[in-house]
């Protein structure tokens, strides 16, 4: 069956580093497009990046443009999520899930997402 787990996240000081990884299973990864999303205490869910399927085109929410990359390894069915200069507001529980299609789009509204992992927390705070 399809299956997303995350892993990566952890407690790191502002302006330090984490790469989160999204292992998947149960379907090929070239087919899809893959989103981050995370949801910090109190707050809706929010888009964060996208990397579609065929192509590997990428997307990024404003507020980490620069300081996080996304990529993924179709040999290993994982996507990466490096995260630079990480701040306090960064802190959030990260969730990868599958997109319903093979390119990101220009909106990251959770209904168009078919699968979710179960997350992983990041904390930013020294």
């Amino acid at each position: 069956q399809v299956q997303l787990v995350e892993s990566g996240g952890g407690l790191v000081q502002p302006g330090g580093s984490l790469r989160l990884s999204c292992a998947a299973s149960g379907f090929t990864l070239d087919y899809y497009a893959i989103g981050w999303f995370r949801q910090a205490p109190g707050k809706e869910r929010e888009g964060v990046s996208c990397i579609s399927g065929i192509g590997g085109s990428t997307y990024y929410a404003d507020f980490v443009k620069g300081r996080f990359t996304i990529s993924r390894d179709n040999a290993k069915n994982t996507v990466y999520l490096q995260m630079n200069s990480l701040k306090p507001e960064d802190t959030a529980i990260y969730y990868c899930a599958r997109r319903k299609s093979s390119v990101c789009g220009t909106s990251s509204i959770a209904t168009l997402y078919d699968y979710w992992g179960q997350g992983t927390q990041v904390t930013v705070s020294s």
